[in-house]
């Protein structure tokens, strides 16, 4: 989240709002949830064929070739995608700018078994974040690792005979299971996990706004509001 502070004027009032995600930031969500919902509606019939939906679909050579086809696709454009992102960190590691805030701490750990304790009626106050909480830190390098996976094995799976030249020949129903399971977790994961915890706990529309409120700075990440306004919170 960038320290820009920005100001709305809804009627006669205005509100104080800050920059959470660049365009460029929002543009990389945009095309990671089409793309990944792409791969899932065009990989899972593969995956359970035995299913009458997945027989209706794979019926006939054309619509395997064109599912297939739209798979592939896809996932050449997610992985652009993550070439891209890692360009940019590698940009921003060179210049010495590269932000730490997405890296695992100890404070995380902290803050979990704070929140647990919270959750638990132990204590009666929620633990301060700062620009990522350790929910979102968890979220993101999930997805990370798991992209990497699902990539990896998926195109073991789509070139096997490049594949098996370098590798032994068990790589290949290896790397269709790992590609298989790891995208049914991945799906699981993001629905009760991430979609829980940005929309149904809370509604946080930052993402596609790329803006927070004060309200919300104040409630989820009083850390980075008071690094923003340098001054603590008052009565703290």
């Amino acid at each position: 989240m960038s320290g820009k502070i920005t100001n709305s004027t809804p009627l006669a009032r205005q509100e104080r709002t800050f920059l959470r995600f660049s365009v460029g930031q929002r543009w990389e969500h945009a095309i990671l949830l089409l793309t990944g919902l792409v791969l899932l509606l065009t990989g899972l019939p593969q995956k359970y064929r035995e299913l009458s939906i997945s027989q209706d679909l794979l019926s006939n050579p054309g619509q395997i070739f064109l599912i297939r086809q739209t798979h592939h696709i896809a996932a050449i454009v997610l992985s652009l995608l993550v070439m891209v992102h890692l360009a940019r960190i590698l940009i921003l590691m060179s210049r010495r700018s590269l932000p730490g805030d997405l890296l695992p701490t100890g404070q995380d750990l902290r803050d979990a078994w704070h929140m647990l304790q919270y959750l638990l009626f132990m204590r009666k106050d929620k633990p301060k974040f700062g620009r990522y909480n350790f929910e979102q830190k968890v979220t993101y390098w999930f997805v990370f690792f798991g992209i990497a996976l699902m990539g990896i094995s998926g195109f073991i799976v789509w070139f096997p005979v490049q594949a098996t030249q370098f590798l032994p020949g068990g790589v290949v129903p290896a790397a269709k299971l790992a590609h298989s399971t790891e995208s049914v977790v991945m799906a699981v994961f993001i629905v009760i996990w991430h979609i829980y915890h940005v929309h149904i706990e809370r509604l946080n529309l930052s993402i596609f706004t790329g803006h927070l409120s004060e309200k919300e700075m104040r409630d989820f990440h009083e850390k980075e509001y008071e690094r923003l306004t340098n001054r603590p919170e008052e009565g703290k």
